[in-house]
């Protein structure tokens, strides 16, 4: 069911690091939707609230959004979108469980079993894969750095229905985030994270940029048999991409050469990645469908003792 008789729409966006911040943003501009935010960062929750939320870069607008550093404090909403770190998934929905337990919820976040782990929390969940980049530049600021389309659609063992799906991708579309419903949107997500896994752990590993890692011989080597891995599990799993994954990296070649990576940017300040969700994730699926992925095995070892040297 959405909405709620003659109020607004209610949507939850649970953690407002970049791409929660980007989402509420273009969310609350749009008539009729009210937006809810939660984020632990105390000094961001406050300027969003008192302030609006200032989105810079390729857009200039501030919106006005709730937010509160307690999912608990959050009213019933019939969407929630959830865009933390896939580590802290699980407490952050549980957090929110009371104003989402009737909602459709999508997750916008990095990798595979997100999806898995909010089902088991939430009655109705949305399939989400995102291109859209940016940085949170200051408390209640957002930069806005690579626009591109988002893809929803259900998550198939706990699927919402199409309607709420096509509805929330209007809003989202509506409030200048072009977003496509989809009657399977595994083949955007794991375009997606083909690419990320490609590339990331390289980066991380190395301290190399996309671009360089892409165009060291050696390296690419690597990128291209990740990439060969991955394509076999999608082969066999029935997923149909959006479009080649070596036509992304020749991509970010050209248009990102020097970005640091997430996975980077989380080694360099020796928090623990999301190695898992994403050569993880392929492993996974990989050992499910019977094709073996020595590679990407060999990438979540190799990031797992990077992780683990930091503590001694």
């Amino acid at each position: 069911m959405i909405g709620r008789g003659a109020g607004p729409v209610r949507i939850a966006v649970i953690g407002c690091g970049a791409i929660g911040s980007l989402y509420a943003a273009h969310l609350a501009r749009v008539p009729g939707v009210e937006v809810w935010a939660v984020d632990r960062w105390a000094e961001h929750v406050d300027a969003i609230e008192s302030r609006g939320l200032r989105v810079i870069g390729l857009a200039d607008f501030a919106a006005p959004v709730h937010a509160r550093t307690d999912g608990r404090d959050l009213p019933v909403c019939d969407f929630g979108l959830v865009a933390t770190k896939a580590l802290d998934t699980r407490a952050a929905v549980e957090g929110t469980r009371v104003a989402l337990a009737n909602a459709a919820v999508v997750s916008v976040q990095n990798g595979l079993g997100n999806e898995e782990v909010i089902a088991g929390l939430v009655p109705r969940v949305i399939r989400g894969s995102i291109v859209t980049a940016g940085a949170v530049m200051a408390p209640g600021v957002v930069r806005y750095d690579a626009p591109g389309n988002s893809w929803f659609g259900p998550f198939e063992p706990r699927p919402a229905p199409m309607d709420e799906i096509a509805h929330l991708a209007r809003l989202l579309s509506e409030g200048g985030l072009p977003t496509l419903a989809l009657e399977d949107a595994r083949g955007p997500q794991w375009t997606k994270v083909i690419f990320n896994s490609a590339t990331s752990p390289l980066a991380a590993l190395t301290g190399l940029p996309v671009g360089r890692v892409c165009t060291d011989a050696r390296l690419r080597r690597q990128v291209d048999g990740l990439v060969t891995e991955a394509m076999a599990v999608c082969e066999r799993a029935g997923i149909v991409l959006l479009h080649p994954p070596r036509e992304a990296v020749e991509e970010a070649i050209a248009e990102a050469y020097d970005h640091k990576p997430s996975m980077l940017q989380d080694v360099l300040a020796r928090r623990a990645t999301e190695i898992d969700v994403l050569n993880g994730g392929i492993a996974a699926e990989g050992r499910r469908t019977g094709v073996p992925t020595p590679l990407h095995d060999c990438m979540v070892a190799l990031v797992k003792g990077l992780e683990k040297s930091w503590s001694g």
